[in-house]
């Protein structure tokens, strides 16, 4: 009777065991995969260490995904650019506070244009080629000016809780969503451009009193994760203006 007791005991401890070694190489196997960039271990062992999971949420595959019309009729995707640095940021040619912050984006265009940052301007009232050339020689913009769809436009608001224009969405080489920017307020559009230096840069920590989208400072890299979850404040004071209805 004991060595029956003692056979079974054994067997349960060598069936947790394996259970265990199972779902933990599973689980790190599948993160690796997700997480890694360059060249797996080698069977030989490697010093090279697997990147940390981000902290920041990815951008939403339906935005990822949208297809994007240029001024030249050719589409593009964000997924396309994986690896650069984005700035999404929503304008029309008729909005006062867009024309605002503009040369602040021409400087981050310029300053970090060849560290892999493209800012892509989202003419949110399709106004002709012919308006958005002229409005983009007159205010001297450098980067690219495209047509959203409205779908991808409506995605963009989801994040941001804010119905006016201008507002823009910072992505990083990875396709997580680091800052969302609602108006142009001076005060923001400084820490816009602190936060857009760091992610260029590959700085990971976060910049002090970063705005989400509720308009409280983000403190910390789980305030930033929680950008998409947070609620709008009752009442706007952004300095941004409503879009046009089309």
């Amino acid at each position: 009777m004991k060595e029956l007791f003692f056979n079974l005991a054994l067997f349960a401890v060598l069936a947790i065991s394996f259970s265990s070694l199972s779902g933990c190489g599973g689980t790190g196997s599948n993160s690796q995969m997700e997480i890694s960039t360059g060249t797996p271990e080698s069977a030989a062992g490697s010093t090279s260490s697997p990147k940390k999971p981000s902290e920041y949420p990815p951008i939403a595959t339906a935005i990822a995904e949208s297809d994007i019309k240029n001024l030249d009729g050719s589409t593009f995707k964000i997924a396309d650019k994986k690896g650069k640095v984005i700035l999404l940021n929503m304008w029309a040619t008729w909005c006062g506070p867009c024309r605002a912050e503009m040369p602040a984006l021409v400087k981050m265009q310029d300053a970090f244009r060849d560290q892999g940052l493209e800012i892509v301007g989202l003419n949110t009232d399709d106004e002709s080629v012919e308006d958005i050339n002229n409005f983009a020689k007159a205010m001297n913009l450098n980067y690219t000016l495209v047509w959203p769809d409205t779908k991808l436009q409506n995605d963009l608001l989801k994040i941001s809780q804010f119905g006016g224009i201008p507002q823009s969405f910072l992505i990083d080489r990875d396709g997580n969503l680091r800052g969302v920017f609602r108006g142009s307020n001076p005060n923001d559009v400084r820490k816009m451009e602190a936060l857009v230096a760091k992610v260029v840069s590959g700085d990971d920590s976060p910049v002090p009193d970063t705005p989400r989208p509720d308009g409280q400072p983000a403190s910390s890299k789980s305030d930033a994760a929680s950008l998409p979850m947070e609620k709008p404040p009752e009442k706007e004071s952004d300095g941004g203006t409503e879009p046009k209805s089309k």
